[in-house]
Order: C-alpha cells, then structure tokens, then sequence
C-alpha cells in the first residue's frame, strides 16, 4: 500500500471555528477473528507538528512504534479502550466497535471539544461530531489514533501469544490467516477467539462432511 501522508487542514478548519481541541478516533480489529477490537482517540498540539503521521496500515511495525512514542509524548491528550471477544460475541463487532471508540473518546482528559471519526457516528458523545470518509488517510488526528490504536493492539496479541502460543498471534495479530485457521483446524477456539465471527474457509474446514469409504 502506498504511504499518504495525512494532513492537518480539517483540523485547522475546526480551530479556526473556534473547535480548540480537536479529537480524532480510530479502531484496528475489526476483521480479526481472535483478539480484541481497539479504539484510540487522539488530541494533537496544533503547535506540534508530527511528521510521517499516515494510515497505520501503510507503515512498517517498526515506524509505528516510533510515530506511537512521538504521538503520545507530544499529544494534548490521548486514550486507549476495547472491548474483548465475550463483549464483541454479545452485542456484535460493529457495536463493539463503536463502544470501544466512545469508551476512548470519554477518557480524555480534557474532554475535547469536537471529534473527528474515521467513516462512523460514534453514539451518546456530549460534544460535536464529524465522519470523516477515509478519515485515517485525510486527516492527521484521526491517522495518529489509528496508529496508537494498531501499536496498542498488536501489543496485546504479542502478550496473548505469550500466554497461549499455540496460534502465533505474534505473527498474524489474530487476523484470519492461513496459519491461523489451520491453528484453529488442529486446535479448536480459544477463550480469545470469536464465536461470533467464523470465516468461509474455517466452517469449511471445521464442519466438512465425512465422506464414505
């Protein structure tokens, strides 16, 4: 994928209107069939730049645990929440989704005065806010949480692995990959895996029909 670099002109529109703190908020996790679904929301300083903040998912692991200590050691505010595969089982990946975005936007402190969301409309927030299509590429605030939201979680499938290696989350971060469904093939689920979300293949694979001999 090609590396956008993001840029602060939305941001810089919402100042201008008198917005001082602009929030931008991200989730990573969404298509993982293990793990949890995080969110990040990040207040940027206006009198900071960051340079090289684009989509999490056009830079290498190592650039983005570089940009997550500039972001978070330079940032106004920033948070972290998520919801985990018995809370994304219960109410759905989407809702889940949205919970872990509030969850990270009503941590800030201060309490920003606008967000900026990358394609959704987060619910129940008590100040203004904006969907953002493609968010993570067009605007610097909403790259910055997609960026701290994918070190985070990568961070935890890491720790996961740890505990359970028997599914190479270290590898795959709990995306459905080849070597993760063929896991789950000789392993079954674990307590980290969605029973809410089961891919094609991995039905297939699971509930293949016997054949006669």
């Amino acid at each position: 994928m090609v590396k956008v670099r993001a840029f602060r002109t939305l941001e810089n529109t919402f100042r201008r209107m008198g917005f001082n703190h602009v929030a931008g908020v991200d989730e990573v996790g969404r298509g993982c069939l293990a793990g949890p679904v995080v969110a990040a929301a990040v207040v940027l300083d206006a009198n900071r730049y960051i340079a090289r903040v684009c989509d999490s998912k056009t830079v290498t692991a190592l650039e983005r645990e570089k940009l997550y200590r500039v972001i978070t050691r330079g940032a106004i505010a920033w948070g972290v929440a998520a919801c985990d595969p018995v809370e994304i089982d219960s109410i759905n990946i989407h809702q889940a989704s949205l919970r872990a975005m509030q969850r990270a936007i009503l941590s800030l402190v201060p309490l920003p005065d606008v967000v900026l969301v990358d394609a959704f409309r987060v619910p129940d927030l008590p100040m203004a806010q904006r969907s953002v299509i493609h968010g993570d590429v067009r605007c610097t605030a909403i790259a910055a949480a997609s960026i701290v939201a994918k070190v985070t979680r990568d961070r935890m499938m890491i720790e996961l692995h740890v505990t359970d290696p028997r599914y190479g989350y270290d590898r795959h971060k709990g995306y459905a990959t080849r070597d993760h469904l063929d896991a789950v093939s000789r392993f079954g689920y674990s307590d980290a895996h969605r029973r809410s979300f089961r891919p094609p293949t991995l039905f297939d694979r699971i509930h293949q029909p016997e054949t006669g001999g």
